[in-house]
């Protein structure tokens, strides 16, 4: 246990947008400190949604978040010698965590012969997950099938 209520910094929101959900995209996708980097990917990844949609592109982000963002999860219990898979509700903090990493994990997997930069593969991958479709919006139903499946598991929550 603790000793103390461990209170983490504030993010600030961001300076374009001004929401705390590109914020966090831009962290998640800063490598080695590099924010500088990470946001110039980001704003032209929005540029490439506002040419091709002409809609706002932050509201594709809410969006594709609201279509990625898993309501269960499942996590391993180990009980008298087994370990079983219990499900469990997810929290908000970790739902956008999980729908933001999944979104650039999708596009950091998609082909380099079909898009030229990384900001084009993350403007794609979010209007796919915005459309519902792709593969961040497949492995959330991965994930919520294997909750359902083990769903007789559910009383070993604590």
């Amino acid at each position: 246990m603790p000793r103390h209520k461990y209170n983490k910094p504030p993010l600030r929101n961001n300076v374009i947008y001004n929401d705390i959900r590109v914020t966090k995209l831009i962290n998640y996708i800063m490598k080695d400190g590099k924010k500088s980097v990470a946001e110039k990917l980001v704003y032209e990844a929005f540029e490439i949604i506002k040419k091709k949609t002409s809609k706002d592109p932050l509201g594709m982000l809410q969006q594709a978040i609201t279509n990625v963002a898993p309501l269960h999860e499942v996590r391993p219990r180990r009980l008298g010698g087994a370990s079983y898979l219990v499900p469990r509700e997810v929290r908000e903090n970790r739902r956008l965590f999980l729908s933001l990493n999944w979104i650039i994990e999708a596009a950091s997997k998609k082909s380099d012969k079909e898009y030229k930069s990384f900001a084009e593969k993350l403007a794609a991958e979010i209007l796919d997950a915005a459309a519902n479709q792709g593969e961040a919006v497949n492995k959330k139903s991965q994930t919520e099938k294997l909750a359902e499946a083990n769903k007789a598991f559910a009383h070993l929550r604590w």
